[in-house]
């Protein structure tokens, strides 16, 4: 079964065996992956893929393999109205209290069964109103409308308030400028390690590879290799920027610390907050109460310089903010005072800046970047700014 798959995988690289192949074909037999194009995907990889590094080529061979399945699986709705939904009216409609609050009483599974409901009795468009799949409005069913939760129908994320999202694809192409999952973090923070062992220790630890490789060069002669030990020698500042425009990426910041804490690659990690710029205090959680803060010139005198420092936030705020004295110097003195002790810095926000040069809205962001090197959080750029992290100068 799919013998052409198994033989785009070999042509493609990806380095699949006879036995492997046999053991998913026992795994089909069996019942496994059958439930639906996205478990017969992660199936597939689980049974032939061996490294993660395999994982966009796979993806990229699945797709052209089976582009025409994806292409009917992934479109339950009929096309027509899928271009009127990817074309939404020009005004949202009225907003309606009552709707809204019934809208939030329902549950997923139940708006599921709805919706499928509406797509079978639906044969026009429909904007504005409070019950079709359309445009504006209260439904809880389209988008660019009024409804505090649903699902969002084509178009285009606005308020990101959808529980679920129906018509985009779901096998999109891997990309290395895309923002990155909770695993791929662990994995990208786990490339500090590789500088871990850079310390001038004695070469005490016994290196079983080299010594190998010695004694064969010296004909059979036992020749021990030693190295020095791999040491958790990366201390860690991590500076996040907490509440106000950064309540939108609040997932995606849970999902950093919880990396950062998972790693197990630093011989010390420090995490404060601060809200949109580093001021007199910073706080140990992310609620930023009152008795969690501390002045951020203690903490500037606990720590050396050794310490690698990633500053996380969106650096959106008011201009006023860098350049007037709120906390008893102005923002961008703080700044400057962490770029002056931690040389080894970074800053790196969620997303990339959606504000044209020169706005008045981005203008905080061009602030900063004058004195750091800014970053987005995706595959590529994160590597980027590790790998200028452990640059000793």
């Amino acid at each position: 079964m799919f013998t052409n798959f198994f033989t785009l995988l070999r042509a493609n690289g990806l380095n699949v065996s006879l036995g492997e192949w046999m053991s998913l074909q026992n795994a089909l037999d069996k019942g496994m992956g059958c439930s639906g194009l996205s478990e017969f995907y992660f199936l597939c990889r689980t049974v032939l893929i061996k490294s993660e590094a395999d994982y966009y080529a796979y993806h990229r061979v699945f797709l052209e393999f089976f582009e025409e399945v994806i292409e009917q699986s992934e479109n339950p709705i009929p096309a027509e109205l899928l271009d009127w939904l990817n074309h939404p009216a020009s005004t949202p409609g009225t907003f309606d209290p009552d709707k809204a609050r019934e809208n939030m009483r329902l549950e997923l599974d139940e708006i599921r069964k709805m919706f499928a409901e509406r797509i079978k009795e639906q044969h026009e468009e429909h904007n504005g109103g409070s019950y079709w799949v359309g445009t504006g409005g209260m439904s809880t069913f389209g988008n660019a409308g009024n409804s505090p939760t649903g699902m969002r129908v084509g178009g285009e994320s606005k308020f990101r308030r959808a529980f679920e999202v129906v018509g985009e694809r779901e096998f999109d192409d891997f990309r290395q400028d895309t923002v990155i999952t909770p695993r791929q973090l662990q994995l990208a923070f786990k490339k500090l390690r590789q500088f871990s062992n850079l310390d001038d220790a004695p070469k005490d630890e016994l290196d079983l590879d080299a010594t190998i490789q010695s004694t064969c060069d010296n004909a059979g002669n036992l020749k021990i290799e030693y190295r020095r030990p791999r040491k958790n020698s990366v201390r860690l500042l991590l500076l996040m920027d907490s509440g106000g425009s950064m309540d939108v990426h609040r997932k995606l910041c849970a999902e950093l610390f919880s990396a950062v804490h998972q790693s197990n690659h630093f011989k010390d990690l420090r995490i404060y907050y601060f809200h949109n710029c580093i001021g007199k205090y910073l706080y140990t959680g992310p609620e930023l109460r009152y008795g969690d803060r501390i002045e951020t010139e203690k903490v500037l005198a606990e720590l050396n310089s050794k310490y690698k420092t990633i500053i996380f936030g969106d650096a959106e705020m008011s201009p006023y903010e860098l350049t007037d004295d709120y906390y008893s110097r102005s923002g961008m003195e703080w700044l400057k005072m962490i770029k002056a002790k931690f040389p080894h810095n970074v800053w790196i926000t969620p997303d990339e800046m959606r504000y044209r040069p020169g706005s008045w809205y981005r203008a905080s962001y061009d602030m900063i970047a004058q004195e750091f090197d800014m970053y987005v959080m995706t595959i590529s750029q994160l590597e980027a700014a590790f790998s200028k992290l452990m640059v000793n100068r």
